[in-house]
């Protein structure tokens, strides 16, 4: 019987990667037990949880076991007969189809604006509507990215930064939009 429970993420509890060096593993056990120790104000089930997956992973003969029992795919007892889900399409497909959103919203937003089509306004909400999904395509792609990247990357941390970013260039973009409608 083995001493760890292979449905746990150990991995995910101490916040690497799973294939951090036992180096790794150590200093971010260290960094969370400074953070989660009860005498620092964490609780002893956090505490419990990160001396366990330390004790798992830092032993590796334990942490082949354990990582051959994680990729071991589990009973299933049920077979759905719907349909398999759809496939995520990954962040370049995201970005192609926030790309496409935010082309043809200002293709359509131009096209009523400078052709003096003024009967065709309906037209011109539909693609505010467009250009506005662009926009949240493009924050979940850029969501996506940020999700994806390792767990020690410098650039997940600073994911306020990035929001801040992202929507101070959606604003700047709508501001330059806005100019070039009222010339």
């Amino acid at each position: 019987m083995s001493q760890f429970d292979s449905s746990k993420d150990y991995y995910g509890v101490l916040g690497v990667d799973a294939d951090a060096s036992r180096r790794e593993i150590h200093r971010q056990y260290k960094r969370q037990a400074a953070r989660y120790h009860p005498d620092l104000g964490g609780s002893d089930e956090e505490m419990k949880s990160l001396n366990e997956a330390y004790g798992v992973l830092k032993d590796q003969a334990m942490r082949r076991e354990y990582d051959a029992d994680r990729r071991r795919p589990a009973e299933v007892s049920f077979v759905s007969s719907s349909a398999p889900a759809a496939r995520d399409v990954g962040a370049f497909g995201r970005w192609l189809s926030a790309f496409l959103c935010l082309i043809i919203g200002l293709f359509l937003l131009l096209l009523v604006r400078f052709q003096w089509i003024w009967f065709l306004w309906p037209l011109a909400i539909l693609a505010v509507f467009v250009i506005g999904m662009g926009v949240m395509l493009a924050r979940s792609a850029m969501m996506a990215l940020n999700s994806s990247l390792p767990a020690t990357n410098l650039l997940r941390r600073h994911a306020r930064l990035q929001e801040f970013a992202f929507w101070t260039l959606v604003l700047g973009g709508a501001y330059a939009v806005y100019q070039v409608l009222t010339q």
